[in-house]
């Protein structure tokens, strides 16, 4: 007879793992586990390999966030594979409308280039892995993160947050496979459908946001990426000799239309990912920091997230007040750490989304950007809430601003380093 232990981790037939909290499960007891599936290698292999290692029913669960990938098929597949379910949602729009959108509206930007597009996807897909655990009564659930990645922490950072007493299954911090090729044998000897091969070069994940590309020859930093290694952007030799201008519509900091047509949030990103991923527009070649310690190499394509952020500041600048944008511009390298760490649903995170929220009441009005060989150009922006005063502003002559005021702002803002002069601290 099989055993199985329950503790306040996770589940294991290993009780030497853990020291407290064990409850043994005997007999036909069958746990039920809802496993993120996307049908690729990894996650065909812990199907199978969690229903015969902890006696498990496996409830697959396929989150839609504009991957692109076929989903044809793919409920059959993990009936195949051994799920007793499978759910496939489409998070589309409450993934560009509760998740994307929020976080442009803070700007946010992770050590000064990243656009978050695969930190921001993480929590949303946990929230529904939780809300089909709870319609299950499901004991468990289960990702196919990696113990070295940021994944790992985003998916059971938000699980915690929903259900504090969540077990989690994470296959890559148990069993004993160790590289890609661990799991094509396994999946050969069992029977399980992959297309995947050893000669894939590179991981890939997409959503609506971005695509970014790892591994392979871009593990050497110095090792330029293949032209041809894009997905959502033209390389620039193939794309357009002549520029495109596009006008992006904004109300309270959120992108409306394009070119005067009103699109749902989900279809701005696809509409704005077309025209600028024609252009080439939105690609980046850096090495950032993972949560975990370790430096990681991307390549990231963000065509629609990289026009909306552009023409989201462009737009700010006539309509946000200048102290508020100091203040709200201190709070984007914290708050995209907070994404990028997987603290989506954390009560910080929250508390400075209703500050941003508020900063943006009045960003409403129209940009224009030109695009052209990869490059987003601001042209123009307006807004009926503008603060922008040409009266004021202008180099001509003008009866509104006395530029004999000047003298005095100037004395009264040099009276502490004057004194500094006149003192004993005197440095220069």
């Amino acid at each position: 007879m099989k055993e199985y232990y329950l503790n306040k981790y996770g589940i294991s037939r290993n009780t030497k793992a853990f020291n407290y909290g064990i409850i043994k499960l005997q007999g036909e007891y069958k746990l039920k586990v809802v496993v993120a599936y996307s049908g690729g290698l990894d996650t065909s292999v812990i199907v199978k390999w969690v229903k015969e290692t902890y006696n498990a029913e496996i409830i697959a669960f396929c989150a839609d966030v504009g991957q692109n990938e076929e989903l044809d098929g793919l409920e059959e597949k993990a009936l195949k594979t051994g799920a007793s379910k499978c759910y496939i949602n489409d998070l589309t729009e409450e993934f560009a409308r509760d998740f994307v959108f929020p976080m442009m509206q803070a700007n946010a930007i992770y050590e000064g280039n990243y656009l978050l597009g695969t930190s921001i996807a993480r929590p949303l897909i946990a929230k529904h892995l939780i809300d089909i655990a709870r319609a299950e009564n499901a004991d468990a659930i289960c990702h196919g993160a990696t113990g070295k990645g940021n994944d790992q922490v985003r998916f059971e950072l938000t699980a915690y947050a929903m259900e504090p007493k969540i077990k989690i299954i994470a296959p890559w911090r148990e069993w004993n496979f160790k590289s890609r090729s661990d799991l094509i044998k396994y999946a050969q000897d069992n029977g399980i459908p992959v297309s995947s091969t050893l000669k894939k070069p590179y991981s890939m994940d997409r959503n609506l946001l971005h695509i970014s590309f790892e591994g392979g020859i871009l593990e050497d930093p110095w090792s330029e990426p293949p032209e041809d290694l894009t997905v959502m952007t033209n390389p620039i030799s193939k794309t357009p000799d002549t520029a495109e201008t596009v006008e992006l519509s904004f109300e309270k900091g959120i992108p409306v239309k394009i070119n005067g047509k009103a699109y749902t949030p989900a279809n701005i990103m696809r509409k704005l990912n077309e025209i600028a991923g024609n252009h080439g527009v939105g690609r980046i070649d850096i090495v950032e920091n993972r949560f975990v310690g370790m430096k990681s190499r991307g390549v990231y394509e963000t065509p629609a997230g990289t026009v909306i952020h552009n023409a989201h500041r462009a737009l700010e600048t006539i309509t946000m007040d200048k102290e508020v944008m100091y203040l709200r511009d201190s709070f984007i390298p914290y708050y995209s750490r907070l994404v990028y760490n997987g603290f989506w649903f954390a009560p910080e995170r929250e508390m400075l989304q209703t500050a941003i929220t508020e900063s943006q009441k009045f960003v409403t009005g129209d940009v224009r950007v030109k695009l052209f060989k990869g490059l987003c150009s601001i042209t123009g922006r307006r807004s009926e809430y503008s603060i922008y005063d040409e009266n004021i502003a202008t180099f001509e002559q003008d009866t509104v601003y006395n530029q004999a005021d000047a003298e005095g702002f100037i004395k009264l803002n040099a009276l502490r380093l004057r004194m500094l002069a006149n003192s004993k601290q005197k440095r220069y």
